[in-house]
């Protein structure tokens, strides 16, 4: 007798015709291979945070690249082209002191106003960089440490609250004073000042991302694929980088954007207050500071346009009349 369920024997010809076992897909595998490359698609699907982020680097690579685009050097002094207005002053007023040779103006001194700018741009933005991704990583160390273990929650997050609680300025104005002298004498007086801003600012911003990345991660540690890792054995130092970094990478994007724009406001703060940079170095805050006293010494555009066109007085002064008769009240006709 024979075995029903022995197969017959096949020929090379029909093992050739055999389908061939099914697998995964070569472009899906690539695709799930790395998580961070979701999180790139989820930040490409929202069109603000895309531009947002090409805005800034935009401004980031016009800074960087000011030096080839506009070759002056803000430190020259143009005597004989003091206290000239920017171009655009022309379409209001046809007799201000403007030239193409300074498009955005010069000083006091005749430091042109644009290379100081693009100069000032490269300072201000090297320090809210490097101040921002300093306070990311310490906020997000901070906040997946006390939202992963337990043991160390409320001791980070208490220090943490102690931290955020105290002022912020009046901390950074003790910091500049106490450590300034020092770290100037030891890197000079551009990256010993440039040393201490990043470390200030820096030391005292990232309270906030790590409490938004603590609360993300006491989140995911109750979701279904973490819990599975950990019931494999998957120890810490695998967990946190592979299944929880990926996916509180949104908050930690929306904190730099934040702390990026805040270090740049510090930055120019306290060079604003004279405590920053050297007062021959350039910032978007000592440029603010040095434009206060000469935007008084300039009149307004409306009076600048009175003069420019003599009958808006005149205009001006024809309306009012018409709407105090207007607003008289209708009088009795005289019985005379």
């Amino acid at each position: 007798m024979t075995d029903a369920s022995a197969a017959p024997p096949m020929g090379p010809a029909a093992a050739d015709r055999m389908p061939a076992p099914a697998g995964p897909e070569p472009g899906l595998v690539a695709a799930g291979t790395s998580q961070w490359r979701d999180v790139w698609r989820q930040f490409r699907s929202h069109k603000g945070a895309v531009l947002g982020l090409a805005f800034l680097l935009l401004i980031t690579v016009l800074c960087a690249a000011g030096p080839w685009l506009w070759p002056v050097d803000p430190g020259d002094l143009d005597v004989r082209n003091k206290d000239v207005r920017p171009i655009y002053h022309a379409i209001w007023d046809a007799e201000a002191n403007t030239t193409w040779a300074h498009p955005l103006g010069s000083d006091q001194l005749g430091r042109d106003q644009l290379a100081s700018l693009i100069a000032g741009g490269q300072v201000s933005l090297a320090v809210g960089w490097t101040a921002m991704l300093l306070a990311l990583v310490l906020g997000t160390l901070v906040g997946v440490i006390a939202g992963y273990f337990r043991r160390l929650d409320g001791l980070l997050m208490r220090f943490t609250d102690l931290v955020l609680a105290l002022p912020l300025l009046p901390l950074l104005l003790v910091m500049m004073l106490l450590f300034r002298d020092s770290l100037r004498s030891v890197f000079g007086p551009e990256t010993g000042i440039f040393i201490l801003i990043v470390s200030a600012i820096g030391l005292t911003s990232w309270m906030h991302t790590a409490r938004i990345v603590r609360g993300d991660v006491l989140a995911l540690k109750e979701r279904e694929f973490v819990l599975a890792a950990k019931s494999i054995g998957t120890p810490a130092r695998r967990m946190i980088p592979r299944h929880i970094l990926p996916n509180v990478m949104s908050p930690i994007m929306v904190s730099a954007t934040l702390g990026l724009a805040s270090a740049i406001i510090t930055e120019s703060a306290l060079s604003f207050l004279g405590l920053g940079f050297p007062s021959d170095f350039p910032t978007w805050g000592k440029l603010l500071f040095d434009s206060t006293d000469r935007m008084a010494d300039f009149r307004t555009i409306r009076e600048r346009c009175t003069r420019m066109k003599p009958w808006a007085a005149s205009s001006a002064s024809s309306r009012a009349r018409v709407v105090r008769w207007r607003s008289v009240p209708n009088l009795p006709l005289s019985s005379t």
